[in-house]
């Protein structure tokens, strides 16, 4: 099947920003071209999607692997490329490459390392790169410690008008920690940072952010206190947006008991209040992108003392069933669902894509939100199964995924 193939999607229950209703969707040229009271055409594709949700393919803002088959189980059809790379997004013809990587079935937007190598001192060629492809910059997994350079970026970037992306963790206070300082900390004998780390980062930057007008985007806030400023900040009209991971808001740090490896995480999991802060926020419009934080690690990696094991967990196939279970239990609803999934890193990168609209990327997922599944490590798409809910059972499956009008195999 082409990309020119016109489809009408029929017995669908459609998810608009506007709620969920019963109707059909056609496309024609890979793009979205009417939706709701809509009958075929002549030579259109007829699918019956057997009152299956149509959805928006989810864009997952800062993955750390280009991970395809991973992405395709999980219904991500455009994915944010953190510049943690080997080598690292910081020249344009490396962004250049990644951003034609992945194409037709899967768009890859790199986010420009911020400084040169990653080292938190020399701003990288942020207009080269953004002519390149990158759709925005990022600090990669650290915090730029200095505040002039963290200043100039942030200036720097507003004026190219692309979103600055921070890991809002003041690294001279989490430093090698593995884990959250409180009781689980200590019970394990693990190096631990206080949660304050976080909401100290945060208020530095949202203050550097309010100074050049620049758009910052705080890849995880995992705390309280951290919420609390973006909050504020919120309604000062800075512009400022902040994410999550699945992870911070079904897990505490509970889920270290035995050492597990595969919750060895960046930022740690934090305490149950906190997390409970999480869900909070992200009810209350706070939070506003849900992403996998896709970081694929092998045994190589997994397989070693908790404090001695790379951080990070395979997160592109639970990404969908997690946000789900927010549904489920009443936090969100299904338009802001796919607000966060999609709709929200669209226009963070800028693409026209994330939501069922006409004129819109014929970007599309078939989802059956109550199939059961188990989640198993060992059978997992992804290249490596590090996932820290390894054995949940749990609901939501992709029926079928389509990429600007085109099934995706």
């Amino acid at each position: 099947m082409s990309a020119s193939s016109p489809l009408t999607f029929v017995n669908i229950r459609l998810v608009t920003p506007g709620g969920v209703r019963p109707g059909a969707l056609r496309t024609a040229e890979g793009r979205i071209a009417a939706l709701g009271d809509v009958s075929p055409e002549a030579g259109d594709l007829v699918i019956d999607g057997k009152g299956a949700l149509l959805v928006p393919g989810l864009v997952d803002f800062g993955v750390f692997a280009v991970d395809k088959p991973a992405f395709h189980f999980g219904g991500i059809t455009r994915a944010a490329l953190m510049p943690d790379q080997s080598p690292i997004l910081d020249l344009p013809s490396r962004v250049s490459y990644i951003a034609k990587s992945g194409k037709p079935d899967l768009w890859v937007h790199p986010l420009a390392a911020a400084t040169r190598g990653l080292g938190g001192s020399e701003l990288g060629e942020l207009a080269l790169m953004k002519e390149a492809g990158a759709r925005g910059v990022a600090t990669g997994r650290r915090w730029i410690a200095d505040s002039g350079v963290m200043l100039r970026l942030m200036q720097y970037a507003a004026m190219l008008d692309l979103v600055v992306v921070s890991h809002a963790e003041d690294g001279g206070l989490a430093g090698a920690a593995a884990a959250t300082a409180g009781e689980m900390a200590t019970r394990l004998g693990l190096p631990s940072a206080p949660a304050e780390a976080e909401a100290l980062a945060v208020a530095r930057d949202i203050a550097l952010a309010e100074m050049s007008g620049a758009r910052l985007h705080l890849r995880q806030v995992t705390t309280r206190a951290a919420l609390d400023l973006v909050r504020s900040a919120k309604a000062r009209g800075v512009a400022v947006t902040c994410g999550v991971t699945p992870a911070h808001f079904m897990l505490s740090d509970l889920a270290l008991a035995g050492f597990r490896t595969f919750a060895r995480l960046s930022p740690p999991l934090r305490s149950d209040a906190e997390r409970l802060a999480v869900v909070e926020a992200i009810g209350d419009g706070t939070i506003d992108v849900i992403a996998s934080g896709h970081d694929p690690r092998g045994p190589e990696d997994k397989r070693l003392p908790f404090s001695d094991a790379e951080p990070g967990m395979a997160g592109a196939e639970t990404l969908l069933a997690m946000t789900l279970t927010l549904v489920r239990d009443g936090v969100i609803d299904l338009p802001r669902a796919f607000a966060l999934l999609a709709a929200t890193p669209a226009r963070l990168l800028g693409v026209d894509a994330g939501q069922l609209a006409v004129g819109m990327e014929a970007d599309l997922a078939l989802v059956d939100p109550e199939k059961p599944w188990i989640v198993d490590s060992g059978q997992m798409a992804a290249t490596a199964g590090n996932t820290p809910f390894d054995g949940q059972p749990t609901q939501g499956r992709v029926l079928a995924l389509y990429k600007g009008g085109a099934e995706i195999g």
